[in-house]
């Protein structure tokens, strides 16, 4: 029966195919690290309180890098060159997706408006991240390999999650919220699109590596098409809508976006 428990169990249990995952998975969380870690240094002065929490979600993001490398060295493997079409995060930033790494490049301070763009963003992303380790911890959570990692990295995939809602909240409290709304839309709006032709490239290699038939190429395919038309159609509202999280500071520090601001 093909089922994505099925699917990714033959990845994991393929050498080659267990490369490939390992080595996009790195890449995407060590680039989301050094994109935070630049967030962090830039803060303005008037969410000074903000950076810390930014700063412990890149070093999240780079600790799921190094974990997913050990994977790979205790298989005596090396990791590969991650093809430009799997690559999630340059392909998310070069749709104008967040902030772009030229001006993360420079040394000059962000604005007000540059940290909701990096929060919005976020709140998309980290959805996407948050669900697919949750579906992974469902049915590999045990697994004597990757059990421990997998737990790892999806309770700090909830917390970077918990952690947008919260400080999207205080923004939009603060009267932030129409521009907040629609950041969240159009980043959803190019995050469905980017993750549709992102998984239809990595079920391509992965079919060639593990020499799938035709057939459950196909159908994995059309999977994906479906999951794509359904978030179209209305599906991606999660990704959107803002609630307070039930865990509260979830990346420490105490204060929020609303709190950082001098009397």
């Amino acid at each position: 029966m093909l089922s994505a428990r099925s699917v990714f169990q033959e990845i994991v249990d393929n050498d080659e195919s267990f490369r490939l995952f390992c080595s996009v998975a790195a890449g995407g969380e060590e680039q989301g690290g050094w994109e935070n870690g630049r967030i962090a240094a830039l803060v303005p002065g008037t969410l000074r309180t903000l950076a810390p929490k930014i700063a412990r979600h890149g070093a999240d993001e780079d600790k799921h890098g190094r974990l997913f490398r050990a994977l790979l060295r205790k298989r005596g493997l090396r990791p590969v060159a991650v093809p430009r079409e799997l690559d999630y995060t340059m392909l998310l930033e070069q749709a104008g997706i967040g902030l772009g790494h030229d001006k993360l490049r420079r040394d000059d301070p962000l604005t007000d408006d540059d940290i909701i763009v990096y929060l919005a963003h976020s709140r998309v992303t980290e959805q996407r991240a948050a669900e697919q380790m949750g579906l992974l911890r469902r049915h590999f959570s045990e697994h004597p390999e990757i059990g421990k990692v997998v737990r790892t990295i999806s309770r700090d995939e909830d917390d970077h999650l918990a952690y947008c809602h919260e400080e999207l909240l205080r923004f939009s409290a603060e009267g932030y919220g129409p521009m907040i709304r629609g950041m969240l839309r159009e980043a959803a709006a190019e995050e469905i699109r980017i993750h549709r032709d992102v998984s239809l490239a990595v079920m391509e290699r992965m079919g060639y590596i593990l020499r799938w038939p035709g057939a459950k190429s196909l159908t994995l395919a059309a999977g994906i098409h479906a999951m794509y038309g359904c978030e179209r159609l209305g599906g991606r509202r999660r990704m959107v809508s803002l609630r307070m999280p039930e865990r509260h500071d979830a990346l420490g520090g105490g204060t929020g976006a609303a709190a950082a601001r001098p009397a």
